[in-house]
C-alpha cells in the first residue's frame, strides 16, 4: 500500500501552523485582552495542563477500538468548533473553560497521529523525518505570515487567524487514511519495574526541569521582546530563527551521532540552555545576543528531543514504546509546561523577567547536574540504538 505522504505531511503542517499562531502571539492576545501577568500564566497552564492526561485517554480508547484516525477526526473537529468560542469569550472564566476544552482534544490528537504515521511507514520508518519536517516548516511559515499581519492589524485578528488553520487541520484528517497498527500481547507487565530504575526518573526529571525552563520562553518571550521595543516582525523572524536552526539539527543529527554519545549531546544542550537563558534574561537590549540565544535552540529543543526519543527506545523497547511515549508527554511536556507557566505568570511582574529567566537557566543545571551523575551512562548503547 502507498503511503499518504502529502496527506500525513499536510497534517503536521497545519498542526504547528496553528502552534505557531499561538506559542509567540496567543500571551500577546491575552494581554490585549486585559489579563495579566498571573492570569495569562494560569492559562497558559491550563493550556498544556491537558497534556497530562489527555494522550492517555486517546491512547487508551484507540487501542480499545483500533480506530485511531477516527479518534483524531473527532478531536480535530471537537478541538475547532470549541476554540470558536474565543470569538466570543470576554471573562477569565469563560477563557479558562474555553481553553480546558479546546486543549483536551487538541493535545489528544498529535500522539494518535504519530500512531498513524508509523503505521503507514512501517519498514520504511526512516522517512519519518521527511514527513515531521513539514511541522516545522509550518511552524516557521505561520510565524512569519502572522508576524508580517500584525503589523498592519490589530492583534484580536489572532483567533480568527488560528481558527482558519484549524478548520484546515481538521478537513485534512478527513482525506488521511487509517492504518493498521503493530500490536502486541501480553505488554502490561514490566514496565514499572522500567519506570523505578534510577535512570529513568532521573531521565524524566531532567526533562520536567528542561519543560520547566522553556515555559516562560513558550509563555512570555513575545510579550519580552515587545517590552524590548521589537516589532512584531522582528520578533517573528526570532521566533522563526530558532526553528530554523532546529531544522538544521534535525538534518544533520544522524551524522552527528556517529561521532558524539547521546550522553555528550544532551550535557551540552543541557550546558547550553542554561547560557541561553541567562542571555535572554540579561541582553535583550542587544539583538546579536538575542540572535545567539535563538541559535542555541537547536540545542535546547532539538538535540534534547533526539536523544529523549533515542533514551526512550533504549528504555522502554518496542513494545512498551507507546507508553514510555505518553508517559513523557504527560509527565515532562504536561507537568513540566504546567509548573513553568504558573511560576513564571506568578513571579514575572513580582520579581521581574530576568529573575523568571534566571530561575529557567538554574532549572537547566540542576538538570545538567542529574543528567551527569545518572542519565546515558552506559555509551557503548549508543551504537546500537543507531543501528
Amino acid at each position: 500500500m502507498s503511503i499518504p505522504y502529502w496527506r500525513l505531511s499536510g497534517f503536521y503542517f497545519l498542526y504547528f501552523a496553528a502552534l505557531g499562531g499561538f506559542i509567540p502571539y496567543w500571551s500577546l492576545y491575552l494581554k490585549e485582552a486585559g489579563f495579566d501577568p498571573i492570569q495569562i500564566g494560569e492559562l497558559s497552564a491550563l493550556l498544556v495542563g491537558t497534556k497530562i492526561i489527555a494522550p492517555n485517554i486517546g491512547g487508551w480508547i484507540a487501542d480499545h477500538t483500533g480506530k485511531s484516525i477516527v479518534i483524531i477526526r473527532l478531536a480535530a473537529f471537537l478541538a475547532t468548533l470549541i476554540f470558536a468560542g474565543f470569538l466570543w469569550a470576554h471573562e477569565y472564566q469563560d477563557f479558562a473553560l474555553i481553553t480546558i476544552g479546546f486543549s483536551f482534544f487538541w493535545n489528544a490528537m498529535l500522539p494518535q497521529f504519530e500512531a498513524v504515521t508509523l503505521a503507514h511507514l512501517r519498514d520504511a520508518a526512516h522517512r519519518y523525518s521527511r514527513i515531521r519536517l513539514w511541522g516545522s516548516i509550518g511552524f516557521i511559515v505561520a510565524v512569519l505570515s502572522i508576524g508580517a499581519i500584525l503589523e498592519h492589524y490589530p492583534v484580536s485578528w489572532l483567533p480568527l487567524i488560528i481558527l482558519a488553520l484549524l478548520c484546515l487541520n481538521a478537513v485534512i484528517t478527513f482525506v488521511t487514511p487509517e492504518a493498521k497498527s503493530i500490536s502486541f500481547d501480553g505488554v502490561a507487565h514490566g514496565i514499572l519495574k522500567i519506570i523505578k530504575l534510577p535512570e529513568v526518573l532521573a531521565f524524566m526529571a531532567v526533562n520536567v526541569l528542561l519543560q520547566i525552563a522553556h515555559a516562560p520562553y513558550y509563555v512570555f518571550y513575545t510579550i519580552y521582546l515587545k517590552h524590548a521595543h521589537y516589532s512584531a516582525m522582528v520578533t517573528g523572524l526570532l521566533w522563526a530563527l530558532g526553528v530554523f536552526a532546529e531544522i538544521v539539527l534535525f538534518m544533520y543529527m544522524r551524522n552527528l551521532l556517529k561521532f558524539f554519545s547521546l550522553r555528550s549531546i544532551l550535557l551540552l544542550s543541557l550546558a547550553l540552555a542554561t547560557a541561553r537563558w541567562l542571555m535572554i534574561g540579561w541582553g535583550a537590549d542587544y539583538l546579536w545576543v538575542v540572535i545567539v540565544a535563538q541559535l542555541f535552540h537547536a540545542a535546547t529543543f532539538g538535540g534534547t528531543h533526539v536523544v529523549a526519543m533515542y533514551l526512550l527506545h533504549r528504555y522502554f523497547g518496542e513494545q512498551h514504546q507507546g507508553k514510555g511515549q505518553a508517559l513523557y508527554t504527560s509527565l515532562c511536556f504536561g507537568l513540566g509546561g504546567v509548573l513553568g507557566s504558573l511560576y513564571s505568570g506568578y513571579y514575572w511582574d513580582l520579581l521581574g523577567s530576568q529573575f523568571v529567566f534566571s530561575m529557567a537557566a538554574a532549572c537547566c543545571g540542576l538538570a545538567f547536574i542529574i543528567a551527569y551523575v545518572w542519565v546515558a551512562k552506559e555509551s557503548s548503547q549508543d551504537k546500537a540504538l543507531l543501528g
